[in-house]
């Protein structure tokens, strides 16, 4: 029922095809919660680690910051990284931080 009520929340949340939010600017922690819930992901301190910093990034720059960037300007190792978001971690973070696709991932 909880992760019902988490998922509820993505229904009025616009995303493009390949499930990124078309507006960033919509973005809430509770919706990073949903995200991630609809990509099998509970979310840890560790994982807000890297979803703020790609949240600053964003708003610094424009872009998603890309798995180099986090790696490197964070204490996450690329190792962790790849544990805390399986499957493609800059673009799977990016998707949970509501980012667009960062460049650079297929």
């Amino acid at each position: 029922m909880a992760q019902e009520a988490t998922l509820d929340i993505l229904n009025n949340v616009e995303f493009d095809d390949d499930g990124f939010m078309v507006d960033p600017n919509a973005w809430t922690p509770e919706i990073g919660e949903a995200i991630a819930a609809r990509e099998g992901i509970e979310l840890t301190d560790r994982h807000w680690v890297v979803i703020n910093f790609a949240r600053q990034e964003f708003e610094k720059n424009g872009q998603p910051p890309t798995l180099r960037r986090i790696t490197k300007t964070t204490d996450v190792s690329t190792k962790e990284i790849y544990k805390l978001f399986p499957g493609g971690p800059a673009k799977v973070a990016a998707k949970i931080a509501g980012l667009g696709k960062p460049t650079g991932c297929i």
